[in-house]
């Protein structure tokens, strides 16, 4: 006949042996895991973070990208390039380093957010192939954001623009900020333009060029002061 009590304290021996044997194995894998370092690793989407959780920095492929953040509350989803994004104290994100590159398009784009809004500085380089010669352009470009118009409204404004499903009414929305400056003014381009022009193209506040000083296509250096219109002011000496 089995002694109950001996196969009882032989079980409890048998679990002890194991439990020490799992503690044994999981300290040494994380001696390793702080102790080694691996040569090489794979992920598609890698979350920096502080002690507390809060998100800081996302490096990631396209399809994995994180859309970005606003007042603590992820942006709808949408397509974006592979790379960095970066996020503040408050939890928004305010700028990243994004890149594609295919037959038809390539581009990278290093940007930096105003707080709570748009990006107001950025290094870009942008490439599309059509049927004809490969438009380029790359440079650095600066912004004025409009601080009573945050990028809260502009999304705000936008949602209720396409809860219209109307493109007409749509387009006449979006052109309306545009002529009221509410979406911010580009101030300065200094670069390659897609037209081939190499310099430092000025804007003012309503984001028209008013003062370009570039080597044109022939390879002759210009400066032009521009009129509100766009129309050829004065050519400098």
């Amino acid at each position: 006949m089995i002694d109950a009590n001996k196969s009882l304290r032989l079980l409890q021996v048998w679990v002890g042996v194991l439990t020490l044997l799992v503690v044994g194995l999981l300290l040494a894998l994380v001696y390793l895991l702080q102790t080694q370092r691996s040569p090489v690793l794979t992920a598609e989407r890698i979350n920096i973070v502080e002690p507390d959780g809060q998100l800081k920095m996302v490096i990631s492929g396209s399809r994995r990208q994180h859309p970005g953040m606003l007042n603590g509350r992820s942006l709808p989803a949408r397509e974006r390039g592979a790379g960095l994004t970066f996020f503040n104290e408050a939890g928004d994100e305010c700028g990243g380093l994004l890149y594609n590159g295919n037959p038809r398009e390539a581009s990278m784009v290093y940007s930096i957010d105003q707080f709570r809004n748009d990006q107001l500085m950025q290094l870009q380089y942008d490439q599309r192939a059509g049927t004809g010669p490969v438009v380029r352009s790359y440079g650095l470009k600066l912004w004025d954001r409009n601080d009573s118009f945050p990028l809260t409204r502009e999304l705000a404004y936008l949602d209720s623009l396409t809860a219209l499903h109307d493109t007409a009414a749509y387009r006449r929305g979006v052109a309306q900020l545009v002529a009221s400056n509410q979406l911010g003014a580009e101030r300065l381009f200094l670069g390659r333009a897609a037209s081939g022009e190499t310099g430092l193209f000025l804007r003012d506040s309503k984001g028209r060029v008013r003062l370009k000083i570039y080597i044109d296509t022939h390879d002759q250096p210009v400066m032009q002061l521009v009129d509100a219109s766009g129309q050829p002011a004065k050519l400098l000496p």
